[in-house]
């Protein structure tokens, strides 16, 4: 007989994604807290509306998910934005994570958790601090007021951070978990050839594509190929052992960089005549990938892409949610809640306080630093290389158990002190903290 289950799992998803927007538009409470909890109570309560062995498909179904998650917020980057605040983002994308990370491997210390080697706190911190684009943006999209420096560090640290986040795990806590030990020397070698590498294939890739582009001028087939973009680099930077993430990020940014080179290029051509520059010609800037209209659906196709995969993840964060491991482990949970919570607030605190001292720092106040720092929610990724973690690994129930407490914590904590904030606390005269142009 026939099995109907991809259709069937199909309608489950459309389904939550419907009524989660339409219950968040009623309520004002932020979709993914919605998203979230249905996808919980349909796969664990009606599991006929799921009717595959989640478990078995779970390594197929995260790379299914991985391109579409990073796509939409990538796409949203545009290339002045990243030229104007590189800094701000290098800082929070890179040397914040590096520095949060080694503050939370220092806790080895204290012994904050029995047992654990020094390099398996690296890993534990590397899987925690990574941060999720779709919860992110979930929550953020529903408040008025956040300017767009604000909007931009977001956007870039929640992208950056997790394609560290990843080559910190991969290339250093990993391998040094497993074998106990690992040369300082050569973990920092390998971090840079693959932050190199992956970063060298994704421009080739992007530029690839951009070119590609040119021969069709249809929103659907542009959007279409931004996903094919999207896996493809994924694929060749994974098939290449250097961080697919990174190079999926850097392909769809350089892609949308020449396009927005182009557009700026056509209405500047508009206004004078301007000498083309080499690099100009060689992008062939006269033929357009795309246009500014073209790219506002490419973006809604996009978001709405990336939340079909966020509920698929969220149907394997309800297969891996043992609530009564959570319970077994809860102190560890919650000191690994408070540890990252306060490491992201301090790694943040530069922007506010510090600022104004240095021409390279935007500041964005005291109400900017709040936002960023609570802005900080974990999910698929962390749910990801919290999996990745070999079977036989002794703790890696421990380590399970405390991501996916992470990771549910930040989510309705971070996102219910935001939605609180602007919701009933924010005052007008605040707001103008945000008025930034």
């Amino acid at each position: 007989m026939h099995s109907f289950a991809p259709e069937i799992i199909l309608i489950t998803i459309l389904t939550l994604v419907v009524m989660s927007d339409a219950l968040a538009n009623v309520t004002k409470v932020p979709s993914v807290f919605i998203l979230l909890i249905g996808s919980y109570i349909v796969y664990n309560f009606i599991p006929s509306a799921i009717p595959i062995d989640l478990k078995h498909y779970f390594d197929a179904l995260v790379i299914f998910c991985i391109p579409l998650i990073f796509m939409g917020d990538a796409l949203h980057l545009h290339f002045h934005d990243l030229k104007k605040y590189a800094f701000d983002i290098f800082y929070l994308a890179v040397v914040s994570v590096a520095l949060s990370i080694a503050a939370g491997a220092s806790l080895y210390n204290f012994g904050l958790y029995e047992g654990l080697s020094l390099g398996a706190y690296v890993s534990l911190f590397a899987i925690n601090m990574a941060t999720d684009a779709v919860s992110v943006q979930s929550i953020l999209s529903r408040f008025e007021g956040i300017g767009h420096q604000i909007k931009v560090l977001i956007e870039g640290e929640s992208l950056g951070n997790d394609a560290t986040a990843v080559i910190a795990f991969f290339f250093i806590g990993l391998p040094w978990m497993m074998s106990g030990e690992i040369g300082a020397g050569a973990a920092t070698l390998s971090a840079i050839k693959v932050f190199a590498v992956s970063m060298g294939l994704g421009v080739v890739i992007g530029y690839v594509f951009y070119m590609a582009m040119k021969l069709f001028s249809d929103k659907r087939g542009e959007f279409f190929a931004f996903i094919v973009e999207a896996y493809a680099a994924y694929l060749i930077g994974e098939h290449f052992h250097v961080s697919g993430i990174l190079t999926l990020i850097t392909a769809i940014i350089a892609t949308k960089a020449w396009i927005d080179a182009d557009i700026v290029a056509k209405e500047e051509s508009q206004l004078a005549k301007k000498s083309r520059s080499f690099l100009a010609r060689i992008r062939l800037d006269d033929i357009h990938a795309t246009t500014k209209e073209r790219l506002e659906y490419i973006y809604e196709m996009a978001k709405e892409f990336g939340y079909i995969a966020a509920v698929m993840i969220f149907f394997l964060l309800a297969e891996m949610a043992d609530f009564g491991k959570m319970w077994h482990y809860r102190w560890e949970i919650v000191a690994m809640f408070v540890a990252t919570t306060v490491i992201r607030a301090l790694s943040m605190a530069k922007f506010a306080f510090f600022g104004e001292k240095f021409s390279s720092i935007a500041p964005v106040g005291r109400e900017g630093w709040f936002i960023l720092t609570f802005s900080g929610m974990k999910g698929a990724l962390s749910i990801i290389l919290v999996h990745m973690i070999p079977a036989s690994f002794e703790y890696k129930e421990l380590f399970e158990a405390v991501t996916t407490g992470v990771v549910i914590l930040s989510i309705f904590v971070y996102g219910t002190v935001l939605w609180v904030y602007f919701t009933f606390l924010r005052k007008e005269t605040e707001a103008r903290l945000f008025e930034q142009h």
